[in-house]
């Protein structure tokens, strides 16, 4: 998402390194931690950054619910790869199901409450 923005946003790469290091210390997005990279999606976010979600839009809400958390990881900077490749990994290493539009309602619950421990642990660093 930070190549998405700096490339939106036209940064050079001196800028981009000077806002990597001003908001976090480091000068590299492959030093920073989950919360890090949170913080300079924010920091780009002021600068007029807007993320864009493409998640398919599926008759199913319980499907409808993953991509929508997924996305709010993504939003929180919570994740180095977003998008449907990285989400069909993630749901294929808890389920066993290839992609999200195949879980059951209840497979759908188990990605949903990891997604919802995962953004918890983002959001509190102690945890």
């Amino acid at each position: 998402m930070l190549h998405v923005a700096r490339k939106e946003l036209a940064l050079d790469e001196d800028t981009y390194r000077a806002i990597l290091e001003r908001v976090t210390g480091k000068r590299s997005a492959r030093e920073l931690t989950a919360a890090q990279l949170g913080q300079v999606v924010d920091a780009l976010k002021e600068r007029g950054f807007t993320p864009k979600r493409t998640a398919p839009r599926s008759k199913k809400a319980h499907v409808r619910k993953v991509w929508a958390l997924w996305g709010q990881l993504g939003d929180d900077g919570l994740l180095r790869k977003t998008g449907g490749a990285s989400l069909r990994a993630f749901v294929k290493r808890m389920t066993g199901v290839e992609d999200p539009e195949w879980l059951s309602p209840e497979q759908a619950n188990v990605v949903i409450e990891a997604i919802k421990s995962w953004r918890r642990r983002g959001a509190d660093p102690s945890s």
